[in-house]
């Protein structure tokens, strides 16, 4: 099995206007055997280092999950996964400590998912989110999630622990799109509860009908311009990460 994939990570309208910079990130990593590995997180604006949180959250797990390929066939269990997230936010407490402050500082979101062969699994914290094409429809495999107020969410560095989802999906899905809630509103109907099937769709085309392989460079660039253009601008100010993957 082969991937490509389009990636991009803009700063928003909102941020640029109050000289803040891009709190999002993201890695995408092919880990061989037809394995590929994607996440996507968000700091939270309201956390001095939201943006370092975010960084250190997608850096920790495409590490972790690139040793475990070279060591094992096999996906980590559910308490595997958790004891990673466990892991990173011992590591996060620790950077914080030596900047003399508190891991909230380093709020961020997670939505990473990572597919073999013959199963997909998703990790999910937060308003970010990812959909998987089965078929010619699109289903959203993890679903944003918002917290107890308007406007706010959850965090990996929640106390007195995070809000984690690890969901199995079987190996039926031909692409798989990541993005932080910047591109929410464009990608999913929240009256339907659905993927937008006429946002997605373009989105994926090109990528389904390039003939290179791994991280398509080029597509990757036009898509950047796209997500900080007007057509996007006009519709949401936040930061937009958008991650789009097929195989085949």
């Amino acid at each position: 099995m082969t991937w490509r994939w389009v990636s991009s990570s803009v700063v928003g309208t909102s941020h640029i206007q109050n000289g803040a910079r891009l709190q999002d990130a993201y890695a995408v990593s092919e880990l061989g055997n037809g394995c590929i590995f994607a996440v996507v997180s968000d700091g939270a604006g309201s956390a001095k280092f939201g943006a370092f949180g975010a960084w250190l959250t997608c850096r920790f797990l495409s590490v972790r999950f690139r040793e475990w390929v070279k060591r094992t066939p096999e996906l980590p269990t559910d308490e595997d996964l958790s004891s990673w997230i466990d892991e990173l936010r011992v590591w996060i407490s620790a950077v914080a400590a030596r900047r003399d402050t508190v891991p909230r500082q380093f709020a961020a979101t997670l939505a990473a998912i990572v597919v073999v062969p013959d199963e997909a699994v998703t990790l999910h914290i937060g308003d970010s989110a990812i959909v998987g094409r089965k078929g010619e429809e699109w289903e959203v495999l993890c679903w944003p999630e918002n917290g107890e107020y308007a406007s706010s969410t959850y965090f990996v560095t929640d106390e007195p622990e995070p809000r984690l989802n690890i969901i199995r999906h079987p190996r039926e899905h031909s692409a798989f799109v990541l993005f932080s809630d910047g591109v929410g509103d464009l990608a999913l109907s929240h009256l339907e509860m659905a993927a937008y099937t006429r946002f997605l769709d373009p989105m994926i085309r090109p990528v389904d009908s390039a003939t290179g392989e791994g991280h398509l460079v080029e597509l990757s660039a036009k898509l950047a311009a796209y997500l900080s253009g007007p057509s996007v601008c006009e519709r949401t100010d936040d930061d937009k990460t958008l991650i789009l993957i097929t195989g085949g």
